[in-house]
């Protein structure tokens, strides 16, 4: 009858691991390249921003409040094609319309809950007038629930007071469209 033999090469290993272990705690060897690395940046300059006093570059791609934006003639842009409802994810956008008298469609309701919003540009993108934009605005709240509700009339005072921002980050992106 034959005896079990011991595999001991497997047990070595786990041995030598163990004692490794045991080392490198005893010894505090992650505590000391911690130590090591913090030092290491202890005295280089500084890279944190102070928010609201420093602001950094913002990409003429970055996709922040919504606006409806109007013609030079004062008139707004959108068309009522309700593309934008139909393509977004989050079904933030809501429109009715009716016809003019002239023939053409035009809104009687635009309204977007910022709350539901993916900010995917979706909308931005499937618009054949660039009449619903993204701009470059990140800094705004809302306090209660309907805050962050806008309405059509809403949208068109953002327009109105953002439309050359909105221009200049048209042209600068027009480049890679």
């Amino acid at each position: 009858m034959s005896t079990p033999t011991l595999n001991t090469s497997k047990s070595s290993s786990v041995n030598a691991f163990f004692l490794s272990d045991f080392l490198s705690s005893f010894f505090l060897t992650e505590l000391f390249k911690g130590m090591r690395l913090t030092g290491k940046y202890a005295f280089k300059s500084k890279i944190t921003l102070e928010y609201p006093e420093e602001k950094t570059p913002l990409s003429p791609r970055f996709r922040g409040l919504h606006a409806l934006r109007r013609y030079e003639t004062g008139e707004e842009r959108c068309i009522a094609c309700k593309l934008c409802e139909a393509v977004c994810p989050a079904m933030a956008i809501t429109i009715e319309s009716e016809e003019r008298a002239d023939g053409s469609r035009r809104t009687t309701r635009y309204d977007i809950d910022l709350t539901k919003c993916i900010f995917c540009g979706f909308c931005e993108e499937s618009c054949p007038v660039d009449s619903i934009v993204e701009t470059n605005i990140l800094e705004y709240h809302g306090e209660e629930r309907g805050d962050l509700y806008f309405t059509k009339e809403m949208l068109l005072a953002v327009g109105d007071r953002y439309e050359p921002q909105i221009a200049a980050s048209k042209l600068a992106d027009a480049k890679y469209r």
